[in-house]
């Protein structure tokens, strides 16, 4: 992965989720050992403080633990927690976008709907 360090999400929210990408890809196993804050800025060549504050984001969302002494772990219900997340609040928020670009350009439900269905998820057809 690269890091957009000229856009405007923060490089510490781009760190979180591409670990939570790692998780959902299968990458980083539930209950596995994740990146130390150490790994992850010379991964990236960044502040160890920007790497911490990426893994304490998904540390606060209990989607890592940390053991003392031990490092930060991934959880066992971390990627369940991840989709759910996502399904919540960035698909939601896309769809959301999706229905008032309709709107604007006058698509109708029913066209939106079906360019839904003929989109190709996943990489298959559906």
């Amino acid at each position: 992965m690269v890091l957009n360090l000229d856009g405007t999400k923060p490089i510490y929210v781009q760190i979180s989720e591409w670990l939570e990408n790692e998780i959902l890809n299968g990458n980083v196993a539930s209950e596995q050992k994740i990146y130390s804050q150490y790994q992850l800025a010379e991964i990236f060549n960044i502040n160890p403080a920007t790497a911490a504050k990426g893994l304490n984001i998904l540390a606060d969302e209990q989607i890592l633990m940390k053991k003392r002494g031990l490092g930060m772990f991934v959880t066992s219900n971390a990627k369940e927690m991840i989709l759910t997340k996502r399904k919540n609040q960035t698909l939601k928020r896309l769809v959301q976008e999706i229905v008032l670009e309709a709107g604007r350009l006058q698509v109708s439900k029913e066209e939106l709907i079906d360019m839904i269905k003929t989109a190709d998820i996943g990489g298959t057809e559906q």
